[in-house]
């Protein structure tokens, strides 16, 4: 379930709060019930929280304490607490406002969820809250500007004069270490939302291969260790263009590789049905001991194997092998190679994977087809991506993570891709959308970097032709 306290709001509660903060999400209404028992579990005991009330006119307020939750049945004193607006009817307009009677803090009653000042200031609920027409209708008494002053605003300015709100988060507040955030991402992207999506996957799906060429598809081959996603990852982009969650190849966890069979997979719009202008051809995982071996991966790339080849551990793949195309056609080659490495595992990889990898680099270089990685269950590799996946490119534990796979294959860090697949959801999520059409939309490029070069190759060709015959 997504997380909505997003960067921007979490920098301005750092100003207000005079220092980087960690924020982890202990309450959320939507996941825990709108409901008191609820609250106090999840959020007794655990220091500092800021609560974050999102209402059904966009508006966006909440408060802050300094104090733990502990059911104490009472008003407590905290004369570092405050109110706050971050945004209203969707529009950010931030505001602080100081607590002025101390005695009156917070409430800190087992029956209710989190209660600002005495009134009670801001909107508050007792007991348990179902949801009615997609909101929470709550039921707490009001008394804006009570405890807090209201620095010039009033209770409709803040909440819009009602108590129906979509959910309530509450989050821990820590000191954060180092490796906590960055101010700024390390990799620029679009503002991510629903436009972007949009943008991204409409983009896309008008995507053709350069028309000079006659190549109806681009080819991408994913090339990954055992385990690392190389199929989920084709399971990904195929729900993102179907519109739910697919699972058409079959992937998972084991001991040896899931895919035996050779195979260029299609991906399909969800509602014509139309094939996209290009493929995902996904192959055995790589083992230690096991797997493909460089005059099969030279054969892969050339396009010398049909769809549906049947890989066959103990008699590796030559000319005279069932099925073996001779003479492959340029449409039929490799244009990028995609490798797919497991984010959360990447210092404990096998040397001998490591190996086989930049042994097949080097195939790929005297080709010349561009190689990118994916960096996959990067939610593994960092918990604050693992809340809110926007959060990416803010994250310096991703950030090393890429600068060290850059060092072991040798290749620039802008063509290591964090990456999220689908694995246990069972609804797509607009920021794992995003995030993966943002990946396959740099893999897209690499696959007309290649055919680019290509077209520069045959033209240049036919101009030694040109000078020779003059």
């Amino acid at each position: 379930m997504a997380v909505t306290f997003k960067k921007s709001d979490q920098k301005q509660m750092n100003k207000w709060l005079d220092g980087n903060k960690r924020y982890t999400l202990l309450f959320k209404a939507t996941r825990d019930g709108c409901d008191a028992t609820a609250f106090h579990t999840k959020c007794n005991n655990k220091g500092p929280t800021v609560t974050i009330m999102y209402n059904t006119d966009n508006s966006v307020y909440g408060g802050y304490t300094s104090l733990s939750w502990a059911s104490t049945g009472g008003y407590v004193v905290d004369g570092n607490s405050f109110l706050f607006r971050l945004h209203q009817n969707g529009i950010w307009k931030p505001v602080k406002m100081p607590v002025k009677n101390t005695t009156y803090s917070i409430h800190d009653s087992a029956g209710y969820g989190p209660t600002f000042g005495g009134g009670h200031d801001l909107p508050s609920f007792r007991n348990t809250i179902t949801v009615t027409g997609g909101y929470f209708q709550l039921n707490g008494t009001l008394s804006f500007g009570h405890s807090y002053n209201s620095n010039g605003e009033t209770l409709d300015s803040i909440a819009n004069g009602h108590q129906n709100v979509k959910d309530i988060e509450v989050y821990s507040v820590e000191v954060a270490d180092t490796k906590a955030e960055l101010e700024e991402p390390w990799r620029k992207t679009p503002q991510w939302n629903t436009e972007l999506l949009g943008a991204l996957k409409e983009k896309i799906e008008r995507y053709k291969p350069l028309k000079e060429l006659n190549v109806p598809q681009a080819r991408m081959l994913l090339v990954g260790q055992v385990g690392a996603g190389k199929t989920s990852f084709f399971n990904t982009i195929n729900s993102v263009f179907r519109g739910y969650i697919t699972r058409q190849a079959c992937s998972g966890n084991a001991e040896h590789s899931l895919t035996t069979v050779y195979r260029k997979y299609q991906i399909r719009n969800g509602t014509s049905g139309k094939a996209l202008n290009f493929r995902l051809h996904d192959t055995r995982g790589l083992e230690a001991d096991q797997g493909m071996d460089a005059h099969g991966m030279c054969y892969l790339l050339d396009g010398n194997l049909p769809d549906r080849f049947q890989f066959n551990p103990s008699a590796p793949v030559t000319p005279d092998t069932a099925g073996f195309v001779a003479k492959p056609q340029f449409a039929d080659n490799i244009h990028s190679v995609v490798f797919v490495i497991d984010g959360s595992t990447v210092d404990v990889m096998p040397e001998k994977v490591i190996e086989k990898m930049k042994g097949f680099q080097i195939h790929m270089n005297q080709r010349g087809i561009p190689q990118i990685v994916l960096l996959t269950k990067i939610d593994k590799v960092c918990e604050a991506t693992s809340e809110d996946l926007s959060q990416v490119f803010f994250s310096p534990v991703v950030q090393e993570t890429v600068d060290r796979v850059s060092q072991i294959l040798g290749l620039p860090r802008s063509n290591i891709l964090p990456i999220k697949n689908y694995e246990s959801e069972i609804e797509l999520q607009d920021n794992v959308n995003i995030l993966t059409l943002l990946t396959l939309q740099q893999i897209l490029n690499s696959a007309d970097d290649y055919m680019f070069n290509y077209l520069d190759q045959i033209e240049d060709g036919k101009l030694q032709q040109l000078n020779i015959r003059e």
